[in-house]
């Protein structure tokens, strides 16, 4: 790390090595590559971070004169046409064309529990993880749904309108508003396959980010409330915390983009 006037500048190697060890990238199994996904400038003097990497953000990375991008949804997801064509060759020549960095974590910052996407949602929300001595309780695939509870809040009728308030979208709620609730269950993003895992975990109340047709019955049928709070609304603050935190540690200016997204 150097200094650049009032700013620093980092390695862009410095960064990865670094983001590796704190996210602890290599011990999950992905759907995509996790770190540098696509090269650009060796020394990065500002960082623009989002949760996608659209085409829109990278046009918002190039306005700000960054050199790297930050987010949580990256690129070459398995089973994608790997063809360099159409969308993705106008992306990567947008990137390649100004020399700008690409790094993507995806389960690495669900997971994480400071910067992570359940941990900063719980932040937003007023959700208390339950927690042991090793750290909160997590249960699930690769242990991404975190379980506790809802201080304050005592049915799913009062949850979804708490949501509503602090994410400034309204959810989607399956179950009776006047159901109580004590233990709740989170996962940010399209966890919605998890739900029987936070069933099977004890949730009066499981929330996530997207829904489909089976949940709906899977929600009724157990009696368990259900909560589709949108996968971009429940994924806005892991990246904006994780870049925070690059800032505090190598002193180069972080900026978080969101481009809105209604999903």
């Amino acid at each position: 790390m150097q200094t650049d006037g009032v700013f620093a500048t980092v390695r862009t190697t410095d960064l990865t090595n670094w983001l590796a060890v704190e996210l602890q990238s290599t011990r999950f199994k992905d759907y995509c590559p996790n770190g540098l996904q696509v090269s650009g400038s060796a020394e990065i003097r500002r960082i623009v971070s989002g949760v996608t990497a659209s085409e829109a953000l990278i046009h918002e990375a190039i306005a700000r004169r960054a050199n790297a991008i930050l987010v949580h949804h990256g690129w070459f997801w398995k089973n994608e046409d790997p063809r360099v064509v159409g969308i993705r060759r106008t992306r990567l020549a947008l990137l390649l064309k100004h020399d700008i960095n690409l790094l993507a974590y995806h389960l690495p910052l669900d997971a994480h529990p400071r910067w992570g996407n359940n941990a900063q949602l719980a932040q937003v929300i007023g959700l208390a993880p339950a927690m042991t001595a090793d750290g909160p309780v997590c249960v699930g695939d690769n242990d991404l749904i975190w379980v506790g509870s809802a201080p304050g809040l005592n049915t799913l009728g009062q949850l979804a309108t708490r949501i509503e308030e602090r994410l400034a979208r309204v959810p989607l709620v399956i179950g009776d508003p006047d159901k109580p609730i004590g233990r709740v269950a989170w996962c940010t993003g399209a966890a919605q396959g998890m739900l029987q895992q936070a069933i099977d975990a004890g949730a009066d109340a499981f929330i996530t980010g997207e829904v489909s047709e089976p949940t709906v019955h899977l929600a009724r049928e157990s009696g368990v409330g259900f909560i589709s709070a949108g996968h971009h609304a429940t994924e806005r603050y892991g990246v904006k915390a994780l870049g925070e935190a690059v800032q505090r540690r190598f002193g180069v200016p972080v900026e978080f983009v969101d481009i809105d997204n209604p999903a």
